[in-house]
């Protein structure tokens, strides 16, 4: 069993969702690695946000989300990938590029990995650009 940093909250009891947020992104990386990804940064920060993850897909360099939900009487983790969190992770994406002097001409994608309990799944290319 996996322990938790308890904080007192509205409902008693929430658990600390940057150590939750940590968690689920070390999993969501070993995830990736196994389907061939090779993860080159992650908790990338930027003045408009962060990237979870980014990795290399063969040729294709990918900003990964990662959303996690313990389940689904919230919502699915990929509603939260909203217009406003694209278009934070598109800008913070380019300024990786920029950052890292990599070509406007690579390639590149968006996917969003959810995590409702122990269940991942995967999506590539789950939005385009937003500016």
């Amino acid at each position: 069993m996996r322990s938790f940093q308890i904080s007192p909250g509205r409902r008693g009891i929430i658990y600390n969702k940057r150590t939750v947020g940590n968690e689920k992104e070390q999993i969501a990386a070993e995830y990736l690695k196994a389907a061939g990804y090779v993860i080159l940064a992650s908790n990338f920060f930027s003045r408009h946000g962060e990237i979870d993850l980014i990795a290399l897909d063969k040729e294709v360099l990918v900003f990964v989300e990662v959303k996690f939900r313990r389940d689904l009487i919230s919502g699915s983790p990929f509603e939260a990938v909203d217009l406003r969190k694209t278009r934070n992770i598109t800008k913070a994406a380019r300024y990786y590029m920029y950052k890292h002097q990599i070509s406007e001409d690579t390639p590149c994608r968006f996917d969003v990995v959810g995590i409702v309990g122990d269940e991942i799944t995967l999506i590539q290319n789950a939005f385009d650009a937003v500016m």
